[in-house]
């Protein structure tokens, strides 16, 4: 089970933390990730980061958004700093596992996020 919490209504240029509490799952056997969908597209990724802590992000995010892991607490969380409206998405946290032939994916319920200009 994966719980999000943090998201909001904020002005453009503000800061938001996003937070992803995970239960039942090997949480260091996981990739982490947070994937954003915006009304009338599709999800997408925003950044993720392995159990060793290695991270990769969108390049509209670079910069902007900071991703870590605690690998103790079983929390995964999205700091998105200097945000943009076009930011406004449900933001989804993801575990990711590769196990032999098969992909293995949990996610979140999802959290608002709504930039205004």
């Amino acid at each position: 089970q994966l719980v999000e919490s943090g998201g909001g209504l904020v002005q453009a240029g503000g800061s938001l933390r996003l937070s992803c509490a995970a239960s039942g799952i090997i949480f260091t056997a996981n990739i982490m990730g947070w994937y954003g969908q915006a009304p009338g597209k599709q999800r997408e990724l925003v950044a993720r980061i392995t159990p060793e802590g290695s991270t990769n992000y969108a390049d509209s995010v670079k910069g902007r958004f900071t991703i870590s892991r605690d690998n103790a607490k079983n929390t995964v969380h999205l700091l998105m700093n200097s945000l943009l409206p076009e930011d406004t998405a449900v933001y989804y946290c993801n575990a990711y596992q590769r196990r032999g032939p098969f992909d293995y994916n949990y996610w979140g319920q999802g959290t608002q996020v709504t930039v205004s200009s």
